[in-house]
């Protein structure tokens, strides 16, 4: 029998105590393929709603699954509001950003058209998939919103302003971006942010003097080398959590119990 804690699935459906669960064919295969579970074997569920929950499979054939929901092990919290802005792009970087920002505790990922911005479509589909396996893996009780794809124009156009943005300008004018994070006022750091990386070729000059007139927008630097899109993402999204203090509270790892 597998260890009830090494298998832990998101499903698009209510959970409680009782309740039965059909699982998709993917998971199926998963479940039954890959991971050799049988009748009776535990499963952890979570739905990023209503906490996670501890099922048992009661039902296993070639496609389909069924679980049993018994009892209920982590209730449920909300995750970090932070949403990250980005350029798409090239596949295969795409995903592995998806996934790595997921694990940062990131609560939306939006692309972002800019003018230098090469891919200009995102499968979000493909994207929503690789973060709820991510969630799945790093004990995420959420899974990050995956919207489609918005030109830069568009995005400041519709723009919530009490939602201030972080911008990672690769041109030297910001400060850096510990500096700049340590020194924010402890209301302004538990503020709802967004942190928008420019394309692999930059923002264009007028997208960053645009920028550099809105009041939300605050200007930040990361460093003296020239950063790949995806490794700059990851970067900020890592030095935001930890020096606004979104990190302090310790991980959940059912591996140690």
């Amino acid at each position: 029998m597998v260890s009830e804690n090494s298998i832990r699935l998101f499903v698009d459906q209510p959970l409680d105590s009782g309740m039965s669960v059909e699982l998709n064919p993917e998971q199926v295969n998963y479940v039954r393929n890959v991971m050799r579970l049988n009748v009776s074997d535990s499963v952890r569920l979570f739905n990023g709603k209503d906490g996670e929950w501890q099922g048992t499979i009661a039902e296993l054939a070639k496609k389909s699954a069924r679980l049993t929901v018994e009892k209920q092990t982590r209730k449920q919290k909300d995750g970090t509001d932070v949403w990250l802005l980005f350029a798409p792009i090239k596949f295969g970087k795409i995903d592995f950003l998806v996934t790595k920002a997921t694990e940062l505790g990131v609560s939306t990922l939006q692309p972002v058209i800019t003018k230098h911005t090469i891919v200009t479509r995102v499968n979000t589909d493909r994207l929503r998939a690789n973060a709820i396996e991510a969630a799945e893996q790093s004990d995420r009780l959420t899974v990050p919103e995956v919207s489609g794809e918005i030109t830069f124009e568009k995005l400041i156009q519709g723009w919530d302003k009490n939602r201030q943005i972080l911008l990672c300008d690769e041109s030297g004018a910001g400060k850096s971006i510990g500096t700049v994070l340590s020194a924010l006022p402890e209301a302004k750091k538990k503020a709802r942010w967004a942190i928008l990386i420019g394309p692999e070729g930059g923002f264009s000059k007028a997208e960053l003097e645009k920028l550099r007139t809105l009041p939300y927008v605050t200007s930040v630097g990361l460093g003296e080398n020239i950063l790949r899109a995806d490794t700059a993402a990851l970067a900020a999204l890592a030095c935001f959590q930890s020096l606004t203090g979104r990190w302090e509270t310790p991980p959940h790892f059912e591996g140690n119990r």
